[in-house]
């Protein structure tokens, strides 16, 4: 098998190459067109030659860059969030910029310039996008081609060979021990106010627990022993722009057992009560195990973004920083570090996928407890 090499300008090249005969013996010759210097034209006639001889080079088509993304969506087996968030990222910064062009005209330089225009001008307004938000399109795209490959449909995946933008690290918000104390004494006063939303007992078992959101949301009756002190994560709630659903944990790692310290039991017996009395002026029995812990009035899912927007009222009213919900979850994952739990315990109790999540997340945290760990050793060597 040969190739040729023909410039067709200042930094483009045509290469033509034969890749044998078809069923009626008639030669079948392929054309390609490189952009850059005669070096990068030689490697990529090497690359097909070399496909080729492998049985791996692929048939040319002319589907183009959005009309693959679009189709793979709509086939693709996600959950419905992350179908949605897919859906987004793929229609504002995928296809605005990569969309009219040629899947398999697809190069490492296109994904390059393109991470280049969104850091400058890729947000819905014209403004920047953050690295982290330009990485989240990359992934969509990276995943996209894969499939692409996997389906013989590209011959190789540029998105692989071109890394997203680097994010700089950023420490976890987490509340302080006087913040939290805060937080706790503020909510008991208003749960003695007879708040109708039952914040006291969610935050409670959210900060001895380090739940997530729609973990918590999601929590029936059925999951809690007030007895032995255990909690199982079974579902959470996840919240679409076509409603609520529980759905199961995303890893085996993420359907675990928790024990609850004393202030959540009590929080939640507080709460089991309330419950009952009002379920007793209904007319109704006492809960049943499939009852959510946490719910509406009447009993449905709340939603997440509804649990976040009254946090949110809840930290102005306390003076509080502006923290997310999430900032919870981490505020108990620094509890437990501090307290020189190991990682791996750490990582079991918040339902990470593994450890190496846990230490990515919150390596300052362990960092600080190994200072504290030479120093004690330096101590006990000196004394």
């Amino acid at each position: 098998m040969k190739g040729h090499i023909t410039r067709r300008g200042k930094t483009s090249w045509r290469l033509k190459f034969d890749v044998g005969s078809d069923g009626t013996g008639k030669r079948q010759i392929r054309y390609m067109t490189v952009r850059g210097k005669r070096a990068d034209a030689e490697r990529e006639l090497a690359r097909v030659l070399n496909s080729h001889h492998e049985g791996t080079l692929v048939e040319p088509n002319k589907i183009k860059v959005a009309d693959y993304i679009r189709e793979w969506l709509d086939h693709s087996d996600l959950s419905p969030k992350t179908l949605e968030r897919y859906r987004e990222l793929a229609e504002l910064q995928i296809i605005p910029h990569l969309g009219n062009t040629t899947l398999q005209k697809l190069r490492p330089l296109h994904v390059s310039e393109w991470h280049g225009k969104l850091l400058v001008s890729g947000s819905k307004k014209g403004g920047p996008l953050s690295a982290r938000t330009v990485g989240h399109a990359h992934r969509v795209l990276h995943r996209a081609l894969a499939r692409a490959c996997a389906v013989e449909i590209l011959s190789r995946n540029v998105a692989a060979i071109i890394k997203p933008p680097k994010v700089e690290a950023k420490e976890v918000e987490i509340l302080t021990p006087e913040q939290v104390k805060v937080l706790v004494k503020g909510l008991a006063v208003d749960r003695r106010r007879n708040q109708t939303l039952p914040l006291h007992p969610l935050v409670m078992v959210a900060l001895s627990t380090g739940l997530r959101r729609g973990e918590l949301l999601g929590l029936q009756w059925g999951d809690i022993d007030l007895d032995k002190a255990t909690l199982k994560v079974e579902r959470s709630v996840e919240e679409t722009k076509a409603g609520l659903r529980l759905k199961a944990p995303k890893t085996k790692n993420g359907r675990r057992t928790i024990t609850l310290p004393a202030s959540a039991i009590n929080g939640l017996k507080v709460h089991r009560t309330s419950l009952r009395a009002d379920r007793l002026l209904l007319g109704l029995g006492r809960e049943e195990p499939d009852m959510l812990v946490f719910s509406t009035d009447e009993g449905a899912l709340m939603s997440p973004d509804g649990l976040s927007k009254s946090w949110r009222y809840l930290t102005e009213a306390f003076d509080l920083p502006p923290v997310m919900f999430h900032a919870l979850r981490h505020t108990h994952a620094s509890a437990l570090i501090a307290a020189g739990l190991d990682v791996v315990t750490v990582s079991r109790r918040l339902g990470h996928a593994s450890p190496t999540v846990t230490l990515t997340v919150y390596a300052h945290l362990f960092q600080k407890t190994d200072t504290a760990a030479a120093t004690a050793i330096e101590a006990a060597l000196q004394g």
